[in-house]
């Protein structure tokens, strides 16, 4: 699925214009980019993780000529799949952990 694809599907999906659609596909993804350059981790509850992963230099070869080469460290971007889009991918059910309840407070004996 290509970007123009998923900005006609938002558009079609939420009955508004597909320049409203491409405005709002910019800024969620200009707000993730953002946000990965200044270090932080991007999490969107059910579909993912967005970070940044730091790779340190290392040497490598070039496969050309064998000869050995410098490759600076850098830093990535990480994308680590959330439990329920692994599952719909998986085509399994999701199942949901049922929450903790907390216990009510007993009145203290006098």
């Amino acid at each position: 699925m290509t970007k123009t694809e998923i900005i006609a599907k938002v558009a079609q999906e939420t009955k508004v214009s597909n320049a409203s659609a491409a405005k709002a596909f910019a800024v969620i993804t200009g707000a993730i980019t953002q946000a990965m350059k200044k270090g932080d981790k991007v999490t969107i509850i059910g579909f993912g993780t967005f970070s940044v992963a730091e790779r340190k230099a290392r040497k490598g070869r070039n496969p050309q000529t064998g000869k050995e080469i410098k490759i600076a460290a850098k830093k990535v971007p990480k994308f680590s799949a959330g439990a329920a889009l692994k599952a719909a991918v998986s085509g399994k059910a999701v199942v949901a952990k049922p929450k903790a309840k907390k216990a009510a407070a007993k009145p203290k004996k006098k």
